[in-house]
């Protein structure tokens, strides 16, 4: 037996998926956004430039395909969706701003799996390119917290919020960083010595209780930002609230990739684990590192869809999932009725009507048993004798009542 790659998983019933992705649709077509979508296969150049060299992805999780002979394409299996909205936003030329959009799919990145983790997993992007109003970042996580709360009727989560601010604010912080980092160096962990260096911030991100420790004492950003962003900071803790949602203010907080900037925010849930985030993004810009001549100022969030069932799927009861239409099964009782069962499947099927045939055969009893397992509401069949004086044996699953039906009228009395 061949099994699947480690990291990965079959999908053998997709209701809930899909319940999602629909709902996700229906709710963000209310705030007007166009649902695009991107190639799976993107350079390895595009997430260099925008992840940044030293971030995990880069450096560890890529799937990177190995070039033909004589061919020097470095191509990779997309990490993560928002770069690749930024280099569709530049590549078409698109003119109006803010670019209000989402996508949906599988993402690559060769890490370990565990409880919420894959190699191959799903996310929804929800992208606004081409803004700098704090008053989208307000509306997004709003947006957010309706679609969890509202219409997948989560309550056990909360948010996280942080707040990065501009560049020249984390370059001024990230020095400051580094001198109580250095202070304190020979009591952190060896991937904590190396981030200070490499990508200061990211220390933030340790798991290690005595490193967490540490950082308890360390500055905050939040309380070392410019005039601006000191404002648009005070603004999104006083509007929230006006909005009904609920956040956190979490000082350590800022993502594990380097193009964020400004409002970063997660949504998180006691009930998974470790891996506790099901949702996450901010603000960043990208234009300039892909190719734009001006700056791009936008926002975003990706939503794991994977960590998302994992929440609903206990309540999945109490979710409206769509419902299979009702099954009618039409069963020939020998081969002779073969040809009559796929015509008379065929005209059911045309109208509208679930409907499976049986055409492998077996005894009445056996294809009883099949039809029951299939989830049959009706079983239609066809005998010699049903044949020969042109009607259908129609016996409900339900309730077990059986009726001869002329086959004219067989669809206004499965109808009825």
């Amino acid at each position: 037996m061949i099994s699947r790659v480690k990291g990965t998983r079959d999908y053998l019933d997709l209701t809930l998926f899909n319940f999602i992705i629909d709902q996700a649709r229906r709710h963000l077509a209310g705030y007007n956004f166009t649902e695009i979508a991107t190639p799976i296969l993107e350079p390895l150049e595009l997430f260099k430039r925008s992840l940044g060299l030293y971030t995990d992805v880069v450096s560890k999780e890529m799937f990177v395909i190995q070039p033909r002979e004589g061919s020097d394409d470095q191509i990779c299996l997309r990490p993560e969706e928002t770069a690749s909205t930024i280099r569709a936003f530049i590549e078409n030329g698109i003119q109006v701003t803010p670019w209000k959009v989402f996508t949906w799919g599988p993402m690559f990145r060769y890490e370990r799996p565990q409880k919420g983790r894959y190699r191959q997993f799903h996310q929804l992007n929800i992208e606004i390119v081409g803004t700098q109003s704090i008053a989208q970042d307000i509306q997004l996580i709003t947006l957010l917290d309706r679609f969890f709360h509202e219409i997948l009727t989560l309550n056990n989560y909360a948010i996280l919020i942080n707040y990065l601010g501009c560049q020249e604010d984390r370059t001024a912080y990230g020095q400051k960083l580094k001198t109580f980092l250095d202070s304190k160096a020979a009591e952190m962990c060896a991937t904590c010595q190396e981030r200070k260096e490499t990508n200061t911030m990211r220390v933030f991100d340790c798991k290690s209780p005595t490193c967490q420790e540490i950082l308890t004492t360390a500055p905050r950003i939040a309380d070392h930002l410019c005039t601006t962003c000191a404002s648009e900071w005070q603004q999104l803790q006083e509007q929230l609230p006006l909005l009904s949602v609920s956040a956190t203010y979490e000082p350590n907080l800022v993502r594990g990739l380097d193009y964020y900037n400004k409002t970063v925010f997660e949504f998180v849930s006691g009930d998974l684990g470790a891996q506790n985030a099901f949702c996450g993004g901010g603000r960043y810009e990208l234009g300039k590192a892909l190719g734009a001549r001006e700056p791009l100022p936008s926002l975003g969030v990706g939503i794991g869809i994977e960590r998302l069932m994992m929440l609903l799927e206990p309540h999945v009861n109490n979710l409206p999932l769509p419902q299979r239409p009702k099954l009618h099964v039409v069963m020939p009782l020998s081969p002779d009725q073969q040809a009559l069962a796929m015509i008379v499947a065929d005209s059911l099927q045309a109208d509208g009507l679930a409907t499976d045939a049986l055409l492998e055969g077996g005894s009445l009893k056996s294809m009883m048993r099949h039809a029951n397992r299939l989830g049959a509401a009706y079983v239609l069949m066809i005998g010699e004798e049903e044949q020969k004086e042109g009607f259908i044996t129609v016996k409900s699953m339900i309730d077990g009542k059986q009726a001869q039906v002329k086959q004219a009228e067989l669809l206004a009395y499965l109808k009825q």
